[in-house]
């Protein structure tokens, strides 16, 4: 099985410190802001279901609690999902918030910056925008791309079983996708691929660890189908699984997409999908 990530470098959080007014004649309620955000510097790509993240956060250093804004800029092709974080700030407690960051599949690779600011606190972030990932011959032509599942568990992503990550370790905590509907069958994950091209070889991971094996968890019934010409095609069928990654071949089709529509689980209770992968041979 083939697997690709994205590297987001986490390194130490960036922290930036300005008083916002000095003077031994200050206020006692006069703050003291501090900006920072987790991961220092980040990596993005433009595909739809591989996105970035930046955690920023203000802390008030100063002698009273105070409300305050914080500003957040980027220049194109970055997309922030908020340009505003505002907070009540009491004394020396942390607030922060997560803020989305993508770019559109046409993003032109290179070196950016997420600027924060607060008053007169400021601070830079680096954002390296990525060459998209290779779709050919042997390549996962699943990976990254829009994820739209019949229903999501509130603790999972939908994109969660498109990043790349088929660690059944990981599952619930970085990555995997579990539908929102228990013991409701059928349920769907459908991923949509940007253009139609040759799709012969699917692989479905389901759940599958020591703590989580899928004779007990994983998916038990369900079917492959690829999106051709308008309308989705059954092109193969797995009955009775018990193992935790099932690789479904069968005569090319020029596709548009893929889902997985499942009938039933090990466990008669959700469908789980740790990684869904297509593949032109």
């Amino acid at each position: 099985m083939q697997r690709r990530h994205l590297a987001v470098a986490a390194g130490a959080v960036v922290v930036l410190g300005v008083a916002l007014a000095t003077g031994a004649q200050s206020s006692p309620a006069t703050p003291a802001l501090e900006l920072s955000a987790t991961p220092g510097q980040i990596q993005v790509v433009g595909l739809p279901c591989l996105p970035s993240a930046l955690t920023v956060g203000m802390t008030n250093n100063g002698r009273g609690s105070v409300y305050a804004d914080m500003e957040l800029s980027a220049p194109r092709p970055l997309v922030l999902d908020r340009r505003m974080f505002s907070s009540w700030l009491p004394v020396g407690q942390p607030v922060s918030v997560r803020v989305g960051v993508t770019v559109p599949r046409s993003a032109r690779p290179g070196h950016y910056t997420v600027g924060l600011s607060s008053d007169r606190a400021r601070l830079s972030v680096p954002v390296d925008v990525l060459p998209l990932p290779p779709k050919g011959p042997g390549d996962n032509l699943l990976l990254g791309e829009q994820a739209t599942p019949s229903s999501t568990n509130g603790s999972f992503s939908p994109c969660g079983a498109v990043d790349g990550d088929a660690d059944g370790d990981h599952w619930s905590t970085t990555t995997g996708w579990n539908d929102g509907t228990k013991s409701v069958f059928p349920d769907n994950y459908t991923v949509t691929l940007p253009s139609a091209g040759a799709v012969a070889r699917v692989v479905t991971a389901t759940l599958d660890s020591a703590k989580y094996p899928a004779a007990k968890y994983g998916l038990r019934d369900f079917d492959v189908q690829a999106h051709v010409a308008g309308a989705w095609q059954t092109v193969a069928s797995v009955r009775g699984n018990t193992s935790g990654s099932v690789t479904s071949t069968f005569p090319a089709v020029q596709a548009d997409g893929v889902q997985i529509v499942v009938l039933d689980s090990n466990d008669h209770a959700y469908s789980r999908i740790v990684e869904l992968e297509a593949y032109s041979s």
